[in-house]
C-alpha cells in the first residue's frame, strides 16, 4: 500500500497527506508527553510543597513512572497492532490521550498531585501503545526508497518535539496561573493530535486473527526470545537501544553539566539542548542524502559505523575540552566554548546517523505479522537500557565521578559497546569501507 512516488524528494515526502498526517500524529505525542511531564517537574519541585514526594525526588518518580508502561505493557501493545488496522488504532490511542489529558487538567486545577502522577503513568501505558505501530506503520506507508527518509523524519521530529515540550511546558509555568496554561496547552495538543490522526489513510491489520496472550510476563519474554531468533536484527535492536541509553545520558546531565562545569545560567542549559536535539535531527535527515548513491536495496549500514565513530569521537573531546573548567575560577574562552558547542552539535549528528539507518533495517528485515511485535521488544530494551543508563550514572556521581568524568565513561562505555555488537554485524563495518570508497571515487571524478 506504498503511497510515495519513488522520485519524492524528503520534504515532498512530509507534504504527502497520508505519511504527513502520521507525521503530525507522532509528533503531537511526543510533544504532549514532555510538556505534560516538565509543566509538572516544575509544579512538584518549585510551586507546590508535597510533603510525600521531596523536591529532589520528583524528576526520579516522574520519569519512573513513565517508563514503567514501557516495560509492563510494550508485549501486550505489539500483539494488539499487529491484529488492528493502525489508523483505528491511532486513533483509538489519541481518544485515550485526549481522556488522560482531561483528566491531567482537573489535576493541575485542584493542585492534586496524586492525579497528575496518575496521568504520568497513563500517559506512559499510551505513549506505550503507539510506539509499536509508529515504527510497524512506516514500511506499510512507504516504499522502500523512502523507509529511510521516513524514519529520518520520525526520528527528527520526536526529539524536535522532545524539546519543543519542554520548553513550552517550562515557560507556562512561569506565567500568571501556569498551571491554568498548562492544562489548556495539554488538552489542546491531544486534540490536534486526534484531528492529524483521522487523516491516517486505513491500514489493514498485519495479521488479524492473531490470539492475544495477556500473560504480560510470557508474552515479554516471548517477545524478546523472538527477536533474538534473527542474529542481525537482535544487533540492530541492541544497537538502537544503547542509541537512546548515550542520549539519556546525555540529556540528563546537561543541565547539571552547564551549572558545575560551564558555570552557565538556565538559558546556557536550554542552547545546548537545542543545539543537542537539532543535530539529532539534522543526522537524521542527513542519512537519506548521505546514503542515496551508495545504499544496498535503499538502506546504508555504512552510516552506522560512521555515526559510531562520530559519537564517540565527539564524546571524549567533549571531556577534554571541559577538562579543568569545573574550577569556579576557571574562564570559558571563545575557543573552547566553541570546540564544546561543535563537539555537541557533531556527537548529536553522528547519533541521528547512527539510528536512522538501524531502525530501516529492523523494519526491512522483520517479517510483515511480527513487526509491531518485534518493534514492541525494541521499546522493552529500550527502557531497560535507559533505566540502567540512570542507576550507573548515579552510582559513578555518588561514587565522586565529576560531570566532565561521565562523558568519558560513556566515551569508552560506547567504544566497548560499539565493538562488541559491530562485531555480531560485520556488514555494517564492511559498508563504511565500501561507503567510503564509493565517496571518495565519486569526488575524484567530479574533479
Amino acid at each position: 500500500m506504498s503511497t510515495a512516488p519513488a522520485g519524492s524528494t524528503p520534504l515532498g515526502l512530509l507534504r504527502q497527506t497520508g505519511f504527513g498526517a502520521f507525521f503530525w500524529t507522532q509528533f503531537s505525542g511526543a510533544a504532549n508527553d514532555n510538556l505534560f511531564k516538565f509543566a509538572l517537574t516544575v509544579l512538584v519541585t518549585y510551586q507546590l510543597q508535597v510533603a510525600w514526594l521531596p523536591a529532589g525526588l520528583a524528576g526520579l518518580a516522574i520519569g519512573g513512572l513513565f517508563i514503567l508502561p514501557y516495560v509492563l505493557f510494550s508485549a501486550a501493545c505489539g500483539q494488539w497492532c499487529d491484529r488492528t488496522d493502525m489508523a483505528l488504532m491511532m486513533r483509538r490511542v489519541k481518544n485515550l490521550e485526549i481522556a488522560i489529558m482531561l483528566l491531567a487538567a482537573a489535576g493541575f486545577l485542584f493542585e492534586q498531585v496524586g492525579v497528575l502522577l496518575l496521568c504520568i503513568f497513563l500517559m506512559g501505558t499510551h505513549s506505550t501503545l503507539f510506539g509499536p505501530v509508529k515504527y510497524a506503520y512506516l514500511p506499510r506507508a512507504l516504499g522502500p526508497a523512502q523507509l529511510v527518509s521516513g524514519n529520518g523524519w520520525v526520528e527528527m521530529g520526536t526529539f524536535v518535539a522532545i524539546l519543543l515540550g519542554n520548553m513550552v511546558g517550562g515557560l507556562l509555568m512561569t506565567l500568571p496561573h501556569g498551571a491554568l496554561w498548562a492544562a489548556l496547552a495539554c488538552v489542546l495538543v491531544a486534540l490536534l493530535g486526534r484531528w492529524a490522526a483521522g487523516k491516517v489513510p486505513d491500514t489493514p491489520a498485519a495479521d488479524p486473527h492473531l490470539h492475544i496472550n495477556w500473560n504480560l510476563f510470557s508474552e515479554t519474554w516471548r517477545n524478546l526470545q523472538a527477536a533474538r531468533t534473527e542474529r542481525e536484527v537482535w544487533g540492530a535492536l541492541l544497537l538502537i537501544s544503547w542509541m537512546w541509553c548515550f542520549g539519556a545520558v546525555m540529556l540528563s546531565q546537561i543541565p547539571s553539566y552547564t551549572k558545575e562545569v560551564l558555570h552557565g545560567s538556565e538559558a546556557v542549559a536550554s542552547l545546548l539542548m537545542v543545539v543537542f536535539s537539532v543535530g539529532i535531527g539534522a543526522g537524521s535527515l542527513l542519512c537519506d542524502r548521505l546514503g542515496r548513491a551508495t545504499a544496498e536495496h535503499g538502506i546504508e549500514l555504512g552510516l552506522v559505523t560512521l555515526g559510531a565513530l562520530g559519537m564517540g569521537v565527539f564524546v571524549l573531546d567533549l571531556y577534554a575540552a571541559s577538562s579543568g573548567l569545573a574550577d569556579a575560577h576557571a574562564a570559558l574562552g571563545p575557543w573552547a566554548q566553541t570546540r564544546i558547542l561543535v563537539d555537541l552539535s557533531l556527537l548529536s549528528l553522528s547519533a541521528g546517523l547512527f539510528s536512522v539507518p538501524l531502525y530501516a533495517y529492523v523494519q526491512q528485515r522483520s517479517p510483515h505479522t511480527h513487526r509491531a511485535r518485534v518493534m514492541a521488544a525494541n521499546n522493552i530494551l529500550n527502557a531497560l537500557f535507559m533505566v540502567a543508563s540512570a542507576l550507573v550514572t548515579g552510582a559513578l556521581l555518588t561514587w565522586g565521578v565529576s560531570i566532565s568524568g561521565i562523558w568519558l565513561w560513556l566515551g569508552v562505555a560506547h567504544g566497548l559497546v560499539c565493538a562488541v555488537l559491530l562485531a555480531r554485524m560485520p556488514q555494517l563495518p564492511r559498508r563504511f569501507w565500501i561507503m567510503l570508497q564509493q565517496w571518495v571515487k565519486a569526488k575524484g571524478k567530479a574533479h
